[in-house]
């Protein structure tokens, strides 16, 4: 599995128009791109992260090439963003994440 975090610092008062807009581009790239969904999350002094999985990096790369997967959601996004910090790429090698905590 290959995962790519991005980051980005948010305008003051953007969060719903990012959130948004993060929404439509992330619902493409799974319906039409091959990856296996997303997470973002809120983190300190207006910036958010999101962590991105894919099949491999083959296909995260395929779907680069390609353009935006919707490009009124990346409009949206990149309205609300002051600034986008360095992508990083990354291989699982150990994966214990789970939906459910342990006994239930």
């Amino acid at each position: 599995m290959f995962v790519v975090i991005y980051s980005w610092k948010l305008a003051s008062g953007q969060e719903a128009l990012f959130r948004e807009g993060w929404t439509r581009v992330t619902e493409a790239i799974y319906r039409d791109r091959g990856s296996l969904g997303s997470r973002l999350h809120e983190g300190e002094d207006d910036v958010w992260v999101a962590y991105a999985q894919w099949p491999d990096r083959a296909t995260w790369e395929r779907s680069g090439r390609l353009g935006a997967a919707d490009t009124e959601g990346l409009r949206m996004m990149e309205e609300a963003t002051l600034e986008r910090f360095p992508t990083s790429l990354l291989t699982v090698e150990e994966d214990r994440l789970r939906a459910q905590p342990r006994g239930t």
